[in-house]
């Protein structure tokens, strides 16, 4: 799994990550970001909740969509200081491919990102769909 997990770093303002489509890559690719943010030094607020996000993300595409999936953070430095994070996977699972939900264990992701994100969506696009958010020092 570490092989997978060997990430292109451009320059020191984006990282890419592929996603393994195990949930216990989710825990893995989370240690590699929180490094990621410690190195770029964002302010602490800033990088706890853009972990946060981003682990939202990945297990929504880990869970409930095709691979491959690919992390993206970026960070923006235009007069202000944020975050995009972005996660490009191939699409939904059909409904008959998704792994059995326990009651409250599922449903509040997209809560968390839309209440952490300054901006956030989605775009779909001939390679599958993105997810995006943008996020703000608070």
């Amino acid at each position: 799994m570490t092989a997978q997990l060997d990430a292109v770093v451009r320059g020191a303002a984006e990282h890419v990550c592929p996603l393994p489509h195990l949930p216990a890559g989710v825990s893995v690719v989370r240690r590699r970001v929180r490094t990621v943010l410690a190195n770029w030094n964002l302010a602490p607020d800033l990088a706890e909740n853009a972990l946060l996000v981003t682990s939202e993300m990945i297990t929504n595409a880990v869970v409930h969509a095709r691979p491959p999936a690919v992390l993206r953070l970026s960070r923006i430095v235009d007069g202000r200081i944020a975050l995009r994070i972005e996660v490009t996977d191939e699409g939904p699972v059909a409904a008959g491919g998704r792994p059995v939900a326990y009651a409250g264990e599922c449903g509040r992701g997209l809560g968390i990102v839309t209440a952490l994100a300054a901006e956030c969506g989605t775009r779909v696009h001939a390679g599958g769909v993105t997810w995006w958010a943008e996020l703000l020092p608070p």
